[in-house]
């Protein structure tokens, strides 16, 4: 090709470019693919996970009440026992011979009132023919009555000592698990002894005290007018228990210090697996509303300030933004509490091409649970 052809060849070329980026610029971009959600509106229960501690349902601090040494204990440490089961057993013979001392007591007593009432029979008949004073009669009769006295009083004694025999074997008061023993035999026992012999715990239901902030009391007491206050006791590391669990009340203080109110729950425990001054998590239901909007977390935007919006869109596909107030967080979902109703459509990925008044391309969100895993990465080679 000669060249005095090139510069019209380059203007054909020229021209060609123009023509063609010409044509791009005026065909319009795609609409943004976004992810959307139908809000429907559902009931919800919402929780507050407190810490706490296990208490024993009962607890029983085995206590001579006579004094005496120690004979023999009746138990093994650390196993269930029953509800007057014997414990220890304590030396018996001085309070036997107290308990002779009385026996004898009574039947002095009880001769001097045959004796007294006999005399009494004699002079009935005397006073009746004059033979003798009224006065003597009188004395008679009130030996009789002296001697009934001290016959009701020499049995409510031996009756005492008898008592005090039968407590040198001490018995439990209540069933449940008896720990160690913190006396051993040989040793002197009294009733105002300050350390217990052992100790009884009843732990086939304990309970468990959480503190929440007063501020929260009002959301239980609604719970309870509905007759709904279920519990759920968890471990320190968050795996709950298989038990049982109601809440019973919550106390009438509050701590000056803190604002916490205290709350007792009762909680099954028949394999025992929850032990007194064990540290638990209890998750306690409160109010929430009958008809609630769960969004998903990612679907939450955060401005500078701190408020949240979301995208939502309408029956044409435009987008819009839209300022919300959300509150807890359950199964990473908001819950709102303004902003939205039910029957929107909400932009749940996706927002990041999103501008006010731009139409996307709308495709049906899947919740993680219904997303397929996918397959684990192979570890790189060494």
């Amino acid at each position: 090709m000669e060249l005095k052809n090139w510069p019209l060849l380059l203007a054909v070329l020229a021209l060609a470019a123009c023509s063609k980026g010409s044509q791009q610029a005026g065909e319009k971009a795609p609409p943004p693919a976004v992810t959307v959600l139908a809000l429907k509106a559902a009931p919800v229960t919402l929780t507050d996970d407190l810490p706490g501690r296990v208490a024993a349902f009962r607890t029983a601090d085995i206590r001579p009440q006579v004094g005496g040494i120690v004979l023999r204990r009746l138990f093994e440490q650390g196993t269930e026992v029953q509800a007057g089961q014997p414990l220890f057993q304590l030396n018996p013979a001085p309070l036997k011979a107290e308990f002779d001392t009385a026996a004898a007591s009574l039947q002095h007593a009880q001769a001097t009132l045959a004796r007294a009432g006999r005399q009494a029979e004699r002079l009935q008949p005397l006073i009746d023919a004059d033979a003798i004073s009224r006065q003597a009669y009188d004395d008679a009769v009130s030996d009789r009555d002296l001697a009934a006295a001290n016959v009701a009083q020499a049995k409510a004694t031996l009756e005492r000592k008898r008592l005090d025999l039968a407590f040198t074997t001490v018995q439990a008061p209540i069933s449940g698990r008896i720990g160690q023993e913190l006396v051993s035999e040989g040793a002197l026992v009294g009733q105002s002894d300050a350390n217990p012999m052992a100790r009884i715990l009843q732990i086939d239901k304990v309970y468990v005290d959480v503190r929440q902030p007063a501020s929260m009391l009002s959301s239980l007491h609604a719970m309870r007018e509905a007759g709904k206050q279920p519990a759920v006791i968890l471990s320190a590391d968050g795996q709950p228990y298989k038990v049982d669990a109601k809440v019973l009340f919550a106390d009438l203080n509050v701590d000056a210090g803190t604002g916490d109110a205290t709350i007792r729950i009762l909680v099954e425990n028949p394999d025992r697996a929850l032990l007194p001054g064990m540290f638990v998590r209890a998750r306690i239901a409160r109010a929430a509303p009958t008809d609630a909007l769960m969004v998903p977390q990612q679907a939450v935007q955060r401005t500078a300030d701190g408020h949240a919006s979301v995208w939502t869109m309408d029956k044409t596909g435009k987008a819009s933004q839209r300022a919300v107030t959300v509150g807890d967080v359950i199964n990473h979902q908001y819950l709102v509490r303004t902003g939205l109703a039910a029957g929107d459509t909400l932009v749940v990925e996706g927002q990041e091409h999103l501008r006010e008044g731009v139409h996307a391309k709308p495709q049906p969100w899947k919740a993680p649970a219904q997303v397929s895993a996918a397959p684990a990465p192979t570890p790189a080679a060494k």
